[in-house]
């Protein structure tokens, strides 16, 4: 396998390195994600035992799910911390068996041309923030595709920190308003030293370039979906996570409104390789 690009920046491999990604779905407004996400793979993706390349997986916690469901999922990240992490999970009495495991780089897989049902790209549409770094990931996606496999591409909203700061107050605080107002006009976000506790350097998308960057790689794209839409917004979200009552409404918001993108913290392209 080809090694990661030393280009990556190193901030990127920095701020994952400490393990928080493993339980990250799990607090705050992650369950929510999770839930609309296993929704979404779901729905698009083809009946198991597919061949899924789940490509920037993490530690693997959509990856053991679909192995879970009978899938064959391949996983490939590019932060060691985390293929470790995944790797010690499939030791675990009881766990779900990936078919394989593998440190690498979303801009040059390893795997064979034509030979995935559905690949998956999580983290590399928004942690390649150059437009060339992303059309080498899409065209990766498309080469080991097989005609009629299916993308899922996951990008965050150019609007995701200003919706949050406008919540919080977080945008009377200049340097975030200037880091929310570069993201709005160019999509780069750079975390400002003031925000540690922000996600690293990242690309936001809109959602009308995250379509065309899909269909300018080769592939069709049938639609951009929300992932939480806003019911991310809702006050004292996580109890009301806890109350199967609001939950639900959470979810229906959500599904309701996943035709609006631009709502959500988190979006997916839904293509497919032409046949």
């Amino acid at each position: 396998m080809s090694s990661p690009d030393p280009t990556m920046p190193g901030e990127i491999l920095e701020f994952y390195g400490d393990g928080k990604e493993a339980e990250r779905l799990a607090r705050g407004i992650g369950p929510l994600e999770l839930a609309r996400t296993q929704e979404l793979l779901q729905r698009f993706l083809p009946p198991a035992p597919a061949v899924i390349y789940d490509v920037g997986g993490g530690p693997g916690v959509h990856a053991f799910w679909l192995a879970r469901l009978g899938y064959t999922t391949h996983l490939v990240d590019i932060t060691p911390l985390h293929i470790e992490q995944a790797r010690q999970r499939a030791t675990h009495a009881g766990s779900p068996q990936l078919a394989s495991i593998e440190h690498g780089d979303a801009r040059r897989l390893h795997f064979i041309e034509d030979t995935a049902d559905a690949v998956i790209l999580h983290g590399p549409l928004y942690h390649l923030t150059e437009p060339a770094d992303r059309r080498a990931a899409l065209a990766e996606a498309r080469r080991v595709l097989r005609p009629g496999g299916i993308l899922l591409a996951f990008a965050i909203g150019h609007l995701a920190s200003t919706i949050v700061g406008l919540l919080r107050g977080a945008v009377f605080d200049d340097e975030y308003l200037r880091m929310a107002s570069q993201e709005i006009e160019t999509g780069q976000h750079r975390r400002p030293p003031g925000w540690p506790q922000l996600l690293t350097t990242a690309y936001f998308h809109r959602p009308e370039q995250l379509r065309a960057e899909i269909e300018d790689a080769g592939l069709a794209c049938h639609d951009v979906l929300a992932v939480q839409g806003p019911a991310w917004m809702a006050l004292d979200f996580e109890a009301s996570w806890q109350d199967a009552t609001r939950r639900a409404a959470l979810l229906q918001i959500a599904r309701l409104t996943e035709h609006e993108p631009a709502l959500s913290p988190h979006m997916v392209a839904v293509a497919s390789k032409p046949r």
